[in-house]
């Protein structure tokens, strides 16, 4: 599974990461969203947790069956195995594991792997072709590498928080843990690209990444303005930092998006609105115009979509070509029928709880589709078998339970 193995598919229609041992080690976001993607992908993610409770995202409400919801949707696809890294049989189980694995994925507080003598520079002496992926708050190094980093602190400090609600209002955090997300994502896009690197190479490589630098990388319009006039960009609500009219507007009965930013576009969108006086309003000749006069814009534009509903608006724009949609809550997007058409969700069987209904895969392959495999696994699942592929005895996997180094699920049977 590593070194200088060719990764390529022997056959069409398998996922493409088939054949790829990862090791993911960490808690809530970042680590294991970073699996989950390799997973997907169709790598064989074995998550390291530890005995006594595992991780925490297991006891997160709600609970099913006594099983964290969100555990399930996260850790899909994924082995799980309760070893305690803080024994030395434990760090003799993980060093085995590493012998065989291709990546490990961590997001532990920057230096734990090292206090626990785990750490890449030790791990690649096992194993030359291993990728390390560590995500953190803030990074490896640097003057803030030992703080505490969560996505709240890394939206705050990336400047997400400065420029997300609207303005003159308190400050306002993305509805998703944005930066813990992408953090994660930019781990896969790193370790699969690391994993290309090595099919020349022969050798894995450690990599950084971190919330924060996740976080300002999104900053594409903002440094545009503020490197090229100084400017400090601030809050506009849902409107576009460059653009208009691209923003929410009210309807008579809720909000729909308009985004009209070329010419036909906005042509187009004040003749269905019955707007044409503005087509030869000075003030909205030419898109700069438009955006630096948006708040007249917008208030032109809101006079008219407030008199009648969101689903008439919707169908005249539509008609009209201009690009539209409506402000859905998750309860519409979970049943939305464009989703369903294209079967986004799909059920996961998993022991305890039965069917487990997931977020699809945004990548859609049309020669190697990703995994839908299970619902993540109970704590320890897999110990026992992952413990005999390792060499381990039924009598020696006694001992570590009842030393409480590993810790098997029930009904697991070692082999």
């Amino acid at each position: 599974m590593n070194g200088n193995r060719d990764d390529r598919l022997e056959d069409s229609g398998r996922p493409p990461l088939s054949g790829i041992r990862v090791l993911e080690v960490g808690n809530y976001m970042a680590a294991p969203f970073c699996g989950m993607q390799l997973a997907d992908l169709g790598a064989e993610v074995i998550k390291v947790e530890p005995p006594e409770g595992g991780d925490q995202v297991r006891l997160s409400a709600p609970l099913i069956e006594g099983e964290g919801s969100a555990f399930m949707r996260l850790n899909r696809n994924k082995r799980s195995i309760a070893l305690d890294l803080k024994t030395g049989q434990g760090k003799e189980i993980f060093r085995k594991l590493v012998s065989t694995a291709d990546v490990v994925v961590e997001n532990l507080r920057p230096g734990t792997m090292n206090d626990l003598g785990l750490e890449y520079e030790s791990l690649r002496r096992l194993n030359p072709g291993l990728v390390y992926v560590a995500a953190s708050g803030w990074g490896q190094d640097g003057p803030l590498r030992d703080q505490p980093g969560m996505d709240i602190m890394a939206q705050a400090r990336s400047g997400l928080m400065s420029i997300t609600g609207t303005p003159d209002g308190d400050p306002v955090k993305v509805g998703v843990p944005v930066c813990d997300l992408v953090c994660a994502l930019y781990g896969a896009l790193a370790a699969v690209t690391a994993l290309y690197a090595r099919r020349e190479s022969g050798v894995g490589q450690y990599i950084d990444v971190s919330l924060l630098e996740a976080g300002v990388s999104f900053a594409i319009w903002e440094a545009g303005s503020f490197f090229a006039t100084g400017a400090i960009p601030k809050p506009s609500g849902s409107a576009h930092q460059s653009a208009a009219p691209y923003q929410a507007f009210r309807a008579a009965d809720g909000w729909l998006t308009i985004g009209a930013t070329t010419k036909f576009n906005w042509t187009a969108l004040c003749r269905a609105l019955g707007l044409d006086s503005l087509l030869e309003d000075k003030r909205y000749v030419d898109s700069n115009l438009r955006h630096r006069n948006r708040e007249a814009l917008a208030s032109a534009i809101e006079s008219i979509t407030l008199t009648k509903p969101t689903a008439h608006w919707l169908a005249a724009l539509d008609d009209a070509g201009v690009p539209c949609a409506p402000i859905q809550n998750f309860g519409q997007v979970f049943s939305d029928p464009h989703l369903l058409a294209r079967d986004y969700f799909w059920d996961a069987p998993h022991p305890t709880t039965g069917s487990v209904r997931q977020l699809g895969s945004p990548m859609r392959f049309s020669q190697t589709p990703v995994r839908r495999g299970k619902a993540g696994p109970l704590l320890g699942e897999d110990t026992a078998a992952l413990l005999s592929e390792l060499g381990y005895g039924a009598g020696e996997v006694d001992g570590l339970v009842e030393r409480r180094v590993v810790k098997i699920a029930a009904g697991a049977v070692a082999s």
